[in-house]
């Protein structure tokens, strides 16, 4: 039977019935040709042209699998690069999005037989990060532009910039207060007292009723008369409210320190805080009791949000999320790492546990900052530093 002319209702037909996506089955991707059915499927294996291109095949079928296989990745990863940049996303939305296409080529001439298979190569291979969850196998697209590379490489060194600039001036207040407590010795460290008046002075006394402060207003005042009297009662002054209040007045170099330990809180305090090399508590149920509450050491980080992490009992690896960790806190003396805040990533000394205010008092171990104490650090803002044994 020949084929409809075009413009007859049996063209329309056939063209409607083209159109789309058909069943994998049925297509040939040495032929390019997608059949609809099962017995067009077999009329064209059995036909002169399809014999013609698998005599082509069996010549060399390495070359076409390899180039068939080379195809299927360029297109998957460039997909996955327009389409989602550098974000974790399912894998198998990325293929579906990608056989949505009807000129696609095909999964099954390449060298994978399942989605998995070749996750699991463009993890090997270090194109993509890839990690299997209870939902499947997710893909994260590394970008290996010679232009990101490098503007990533000027945002860590400016971060770095900032981070030593910082770190120069609390070494600069450190010094200058040092300095002030030697030149001034004990008005240095000079406290305020209470105002006390001798026994023998008259306490002055403020008249407050209106018609004699009305008569007052009435007579010419005599020398040296009280002027407190007819002025009614004055503003205490800062240091008089200082001294009442029982604080002591902040100096300038205070308030400069103050500023930068607020400026330093701000910049490094993030939403995630996992760190290798301390010791994390596991509090998610969905992998069974036999983990649940069971504590182990991070040993690698990925993506800032997920720790491989080492059972301190059994030795298991297990790949969470930190919402699914939280933090050890050790017995006093032992030392600690700071994970978010002002500090971040300083090793420090645990000095006591003030329980009701689930919050804890360091001091920090090691570099330029050592000997400096903490006070009030929350719970989740440090954690067990882990000692191999």
């Amino acid at each position: 039977m020949g084929k409809a002319e075009k413009g007859t209702p049996k063209w329309i037909a056939n063209k409607a019935k083209a159109k789309g996506l058909q069943k994998l089955r049925w297509y040939c991707q040495m032929c390019q040709k997608q059949c609809r059915d099962e017995n067009g499927f077999k009329c064209h294996t059995s036909s002169e042209s399809h014999q013609r291109q698998l005599l082509l095949f069996a010549e060399n079928p390495d070359q076409y699998l390899d180039s068939f296989s080379q195809e299927f990745e360029e297109g998957y990863l460039e997909l996955l690069r327009r389409r989602f940049g550098t974000k974790r996303v399912h894998a198998n939305n990325v293929y579906q999005e990608y056989i949505a296409h009807k000129e696609h080529l095909h999964m099954n001439a390449t060298q994978w037989e399942t989605l998995t298979d070749f996750v699991k190569y463009l993890g090997r291979d270090g194109k993509c990060t890839v990690d299997e969850t209870e939902k499947g196998w997710f893909v994260t697209y590394i970008d290996r532009d010679p232009e990101t590379l490098a503007r990533q490489e000027a945002l860590l060194k400016k971060e770095k910039m900032d981070k030593d600039d910082q770190e120069r001036m609390m070494e600069f207040i450190e010094r200058q207060v040092e300095k002030a407590r030697e030149q001034g010795g004990e008005a240095a460290t000079a406290e305020y007292t209470e105002l006390q008046r001798p026994d023998d002075e008259r306490p002055i006394r403020l008249g407050l009723a209106l018609p004699a402060a009305r008569k007052a207003e009435l007579r010419p005042p005599r020398p040296g008369a009280n002027l407190l009297a007819r002025e009614g009662p004055t503003r205490p002054s800062a240091s008089a409210a200082a001294s009442a209040s029982g604080k002591r007045k902040m100096s300038a170099l205070d308030e400069i320190k103050a500023f930068e330990e607020q400026k330093k809180e701000k910049m490094n305090r993030k939403d995630y805080w996992l760190t290798e090399g301390v010791v994390v508590k596991v509090v998610t149920k969905d992998l069974g009791d036999k983990f649940y509450k069971q504590k182990g050491h991070i040993t690698e980080v990925q993506d800032r949000y997920r720790a491989v992490l080492r059972l301190l009992d059994g030795g298991h690896k297990l790949k969470l999320d930190q919402a699914h960790l939280e933090t050890v806190v050790p017995a006093v003396g032992r030392k600690v790492k700071i994970v978010n805040g002002a500090y971040r990533g300083a090793t420090a000394t645990l000095d006591a546990i003030q329980e009701k205010k689930f919050c804890a008092s360091l001091t920090i171990a090691e570099g330029p900052l050592k000997g400096r104490r903490l006070s009030q650090v929350a719970y989740e803002d440090f954690s067990k530093l882990h000692v191999a044994s």
